[in-house]
């Protein structure tokens, strides 16, 4: 048996529809700009070019329903997006077999503090220290394929204390699902655990303490995050 130095951190486990276990997360993707109204809205051309992603860590997803506004910022953004959970994975997946390895889907939200990003921007920095903070994911119930099937439409909102504020429809996506973990597999050997947070539609805005975002997608109901 191995031992270590000190105690090991705990595997972070995310609830499942319908299940006692909980989901282990290995890696946490994130795609950038993949609706095309958001990349306008955010300055950059909408045309279909070679995706990019970047990384949050794995106890960054938080299914509590509360996100801790966090220091060091006066501009943290809501983003509305779909998490796709991975059971198995590898490397050079196919885009026709590319859904074979996921999981189920999920409510979630990518947090920024956008004035950090925005300077990191500006010094052809990494996003890290505006996306990847404590809580900065919070994730809602997985449901299961085997409940939902797979998703490749329908509508995405997010609303702040009912107001809307982002909508689109997944089908929407630049980057599709299956091309998302294809293109993915061909840089980084995926794998069971991997969660892809699959970007935001149009709408994108700040948010206070006391504030209660609600997204919702289409065949996955609603999820409602107070900002505390």
């Amino acid at each position: 048996m191995t031992s270590f130095a000190f105690r090991q951190p705990p595997v972070v486990g995310l609830p499942v529809v319908g299940l006692e276990t909980r989901f282990p997360v290995r890696r946490v993707y994130c795609i950038g700009r993949n609706y095309a109204a958001h990349a306008i809205e955010m300055g950059h051309n909408p045309d279909r070019e070679p995706p990019f992603f970047f990384q949050k860590n794995p106890d960054n997803l938080d299914p509590s329903g509360e996100f801790p506004y966090p220091p060091r910022s006066s501009d943290v953004h809501h983003e509305a997006e779909l998490a796709v959970m991975l059971k198995s994975g590898g490397s050079d997946i196919s885009v026709e077999s590319a859904l074979d390895h996921v999981f189920g889907y999920a409510l979630s939200l990518d947090m920024t503090r956008r004035d950090l990003q925005g300077g990191q921007k500006k010094l052809g920095r990494p996003w890290e220290i505006g996306k990847a903070f404590e809580r900065s994911a919070p994730v809602g119930p997985i449901h299961p394929v085997s409940l939902v099937g797979h998703l490749s439409s329908g509508r995405i909102t997010l609303k702040v204390d009912g107001e809307l504020r982002q909508e689109g429809d997944l089908k929407q996506m630049i980057w599709k699902v299956p091309e998302m973990i294809s293109y993915l597999s061909e840089y980084f050997e995926l794998a069971g655990g991997d969660v892809i947070l699959s970007g935001t539609p149009a709408g994108v805005d700040s948010v206070d303490r006391g504030n209660v975002m609600e997204v919702e997608v289409a065949g996955l109901g609603a999820m409602k995050v107070k900002v505390v």
